[in-house]
């Protein structure tokens, strides 16, 4: 055990100690917790992703260090700058400064990414236990649509959904990546659920006159959740990724300002050929960094999880 986890579980059980049965039971919670922290920080893909994950959240937590909002005002008289000490990423086509934007946009793309994740996690989750443990022509039926939404291409459906629910606030994109992006994990969780309701655990369960719902509560679901864990962080990427695509399709969300939207702007004002360089560069390199952080994070999670991907 190392001092971390010691740390860790002396401290919970001192949390607890008034209870000592909840408090054996969390002592041993942190001390799996630990172990997992440990077991991820020892990859090189953990401690990249978290260091950068953490700095975008530190620029989102506190965007008003970085936020001048006269700056984010029409200057006529400063339309696109190029980057000086006054405006280091250099002003866009309305004289407007591209690091406030940026930094505005940070908040409202990782808002996104996490808003999303948990509702094609959720739907995705619930759909695949029920899918699994019932199985037979329910399994059937619901399978089925998963494949329809499977085989549609997501870029056109999050676009069909998008126009005939008009999304064009935050929340509306939200709900629309959202309800998109279940498919894939319904599918997972369903082939754990179709292992996991043969184990002997199960069968001891229903045995002993368990109900369903209480066998998928307390015995099914907490076996998928690290499964679901894994996924959940390689989603936030993806969500991300596709309000990014959805606002430089001017489908995005018109309220906020997101790294997406910068980059249509920039598109539009020819950045990209004539400069001002930043206008285009620094919106598109956030997205690449806070997505490569996730996705390792989620690499990192999937190697600790799963103990055949496992270094020894």
């Amino acid at each position: 055990m190392t001092h971390f986890e010691k740390r860790l579980e002396k401290w919970t059980r001192k949390a607890f100690s008034r209870n000592p049965v909840l408090s054996d039971k969390m002592g041993l919670t942190a001390r799996g917790i630990g172990k997992t922290t440990d077991l991820f920080l020892a990859t090189w893909m953990g401690r990249v992703g978290i260091i950068i994950i953490v700095f975008f959240m530190a620029i989102a937590a506190y965007a008003d260090l970085f936020i001048h909002y006269d700056k984010y005002e029409n200057d006529p008289d400063q339309l696109l700058e190029d980057a000086s000490l006054e405006h280091l990423f250099g002003t866009d086509q309305m004289g407007r400064d591209v690091l406030t934007r940026v930094a505005m946009g940070t908040k409202a793309s990782l808002i996104v990414g996490f808003a999303a994740m948990a509702i094609s996690m959720g739907l995705g989750t619930l759909v695949g236990l029920v899918s699994g443990y019932w199985g037979g022509w329910k399994d059937e039926v619901i399978m089925r649509v998963n494949d329809m939404f499977l085989s549609i291409p997501w870029l056109v459906l999050m676009l069909v959904l998008a126009a005939i629910l008009n999304a064009r606030s935050l929340w509306a994109v939200i709900l629309v990546i959202g309800i998109t992006g279940w498919s894939t994990t319904a599918r997972i969780v369903r082939a754990q659920v179709l292992t996991l309701k043969e184990r002997q655990f199960v069968e001891r369960a229903k045995a002993i006159g368990s109900g369903d719902l209480h066998i998928i509560k307390k015995h099914i679901f907490p076996n998928v959740v690290p499964l679901v864990f894994a996924n959940a962080i390689l989603t936030i990427a993806i969500c991300i990724l596709s309000e990014a695509t959805l606002s430089f399709l001017k489908m995005g969300p018109k309220d906020v300002e997101t790294w997406g939207k910068i980059l249509d702007e920039a598109y539009e004002q020819g950045a990209a050929l004539s400069g001002p360089y930043p206008f285009i560069v620094m919106p598109g390199l956030c997205i690449v960094f806070v997505v490569l952080g996730f996705t390792f994070v989620g690499y990192a999670m999937d190697e600790v999880l799963n103990p055949k991907l496992r270094r020894r």
